[in-house]
């Protein structure tokens, strides 16, 4: 049960997708203007996500080597066709303003990186339990980010008024720069954050600590 948990909360904040291992900014980017978009997009990465992870697992000593990456795409693939039809039988105002990211979910680095870093090494429960969290950690991200541009960008969130009436909505938190710049900020406020709680801890803080296989650790595990 502690690996189980160990592999499920790692996603939720060690390896937050977006923020520790910045992987998945396409859709983190692009589709957050509003929470309720980056809620529905992280709830189709949960499901695409958790069910790779465990058909790979599932099919890790079938699957050949050299055509793994292929066999990891055509799984997802098929994953993400049934989203898009689910999407389109009950949220197909959220499947039109998800647009072309949903069927992007079959390249998203996390999809394949999971697969092959995790899912294709271990069995079917803990890859469950990693691909669940990841997913919701991802979510979480899509979420808040989404939030944080539509309460300064429109006054709302999840379309419930928030700002007084007189409050005047900044237009650039819902265009593309907007994004970038929400982006750092809550980047900038999760590396200080870590950076006061290793220090708390007694534990050394890097100034500089760079991102490149050596630092990632994520496909160590």
């Amino acid at each position: 049960m502690s690996r189980l948990w160990k592999e499920f909360s790692k996603g939720l904040w060690k390896d937050l997708p977006p923020f520790k291992v910045v992987l998945g900014l396409c859709p983190v980017l692009a589709v957050t203007k509003t929470a309720d978009n980056g809620f529905g997009m992280g709830m189709a990465v949960i499901f695409v996500l958790t069910m790779s992870n465990i058909l790979v697992s599932i099919f890790r000593k079938i699957i050949p080597p050299k055509v793994r990456i292929a066999c990891f795409i055509v799984i997802a693939a098929s994953l993400v066709v049934s989203v898009e039809l689910l999407m389109q039988a009950f949220a197909y105002p959220l499947y039109q303003q998800l647009g072309i990211f949903v069927p992007l979910i079959v390249v998203n680095c996390i999809i394949l990186g999971r697969a092959e870093a995790f899912a294709s090494k271990n069995p079917v429960l803990l890859s469950a339990a990693d691909g669940l969290g990841m997913g919701i950690g991802f979510t979480i991200s899509l979420t808040l980010l989404g939030g944080l541009r539509e309460l300064f960008g429109y006054g709302t969130i999840f379309d419930n008024q928030i700002m007084p009436e007189n409050f005047k909505p900044f237009s650039f938190m819902v265009e593309a720069p907007g994004a970038f710049v929400c982006l750092g900020l809550m980047l900038a406020a999760m590396n200080i954050f870590t950076s006061w709680q290793a220090r708390r801890k007694g534990q050394a803080v890097l100034d500089n600590p760079g991102h490149d296989c050596k630092t990632c650790g994520i496909c160590s595990r």
